[in-house]
């Protein structure tokens, strides 16, 4: 009779059989998220720093005007204490060198799921690379990474909005092309989650900044950006779907560019005084910050967020 070490299967071999779900707060940190309005318990940004003051050509920084590095740094820091009174932990890139002005807008860079991180693959070569200093991150945080897009695949996490525990919808058009969506529904449905495509119009960036959820029966849209077939899935999903009341405030102040901290509870914009009246008629609370300088960049609250776990009970 043949006896077998260990190492070959053999007396005292341990199988691996719990899911990688299941080690997650074990073998991998606690992470992950499979809805949008739960409450918010961990986030990832990347403080602006000088790389801001060494823009000369906004537009081809993919910016609005050019940021003052000392003032948006400053604003940065005020998003991240709102974050910490909210109870929800933060934590830095902090990439070993100098960065690319762009990495402020961490939220483009990865999305959450039940099993990890979805690694993107930004879409403009302006941001070829960025998604290195979040892989090293997440690995350093203990975050499992399920899938990395790659070929010439672009995606990023802006695009991937969740509407339950096995519905995603998933923005296509500058950001997220075809085969980048491809690729993210493929390991999406290894999960068990289907995926909704929604075509954005010419002159939108993310789906992020047409759709807000803020609960599990309420979501805020601006009329015209986001197609019916964007906010069909809403009402089939039992959505309240409000669109935003002022144009203006969205385009101008990023008033739709909010975090959800919890059920009804957002972290947004100062200065959108119409946007806010409304939120706070559906019962929403609004903490608000003054971010008039990072958005100059051309992304708000929503953006510089990229967020790693989520509560999975629905309520506080």
């Amino acid at each position: 009779m043949t006896t077998h070490l260990p190492a070959y299967g053999g007396a005292g071999w341990s199988p691996r059989t719990a899911s990688l779900r299941d080690e997650l707060g074990h073998v991998w940190a606690p992470c992950g998220l499979d809805r949008e309005w739960t409450p918010l318990e961990a986030v990832l940004l990347h403080r602006p720093g000088p790389e801001l003051g060494s823009v000369d050509d906004p537009e081809s920084a993919l910016m609005l005007e050019r940021p003052d590095a000392v003032r948006a740094g400053a604003q940065h820091d005020d998003v991240a204490a709102a974050y910490r009174d909210a109870g929800v932990a933060v934590h830095y890139i902090d990439p070993p060198v100098d960065p690319s002005p762009n990495l402020v807008y961490a939220a483009d860079l990865f999305v959450m799921t039940p099993e990890g991180a979805i690694l993107g693959r930004p879409a403009s070569s302006v941001r070829a690379g960025e998604e290195r200093w979040v892989q090293r991150r997440l690995a350093e945080l203990g975050v499992p990474i399920v899938r990395a897009v790659g070929g010439t695949g672009t995606f990023e996490g802006a695009d991937a909005m969740w509407l339950d525990e096995r519905t995603v919808l998933l923005g296509l058009g500058l950001r997220t092309n075809s085969e980048g969506a491809a690729q993210v529904a493929a390991v999406l449905a290894s999960m068990g989650v289907e995926i909704i495509m929604v075509a954005l119009p010419p002159g939108t960036m993310h789906l992020m900044g047409q759709l807000r959820i803020v609960d599990r029966d309420l979501a805020f849209y601006w009329s015209g950006r986001l197609a019916d077939d964007g906010v069909r899935p809403l009402e089939r999903h039992g959505y309240k779907a409000l669109p935003i009341p002022d144009d203006e405030e969205a385009r101008r102040r990023f008033a739709l560019n909010f975090v959800t901290l919890g059920p009804r509870r957002v972290l947004m914009a100062t200065g959108c005084p119409a946007s806010q009246a409304a939120y706070e008629a559906e019962g929403v609370v609004c903490t608000t910050v003054e971010v008039d300088e990072i958005v100059k960049a051309a992304g708000g609250i929503g953006c510089l967020t990229g967020i790693l776990r989520r509560s999975s009970g629905g309520e506080e």
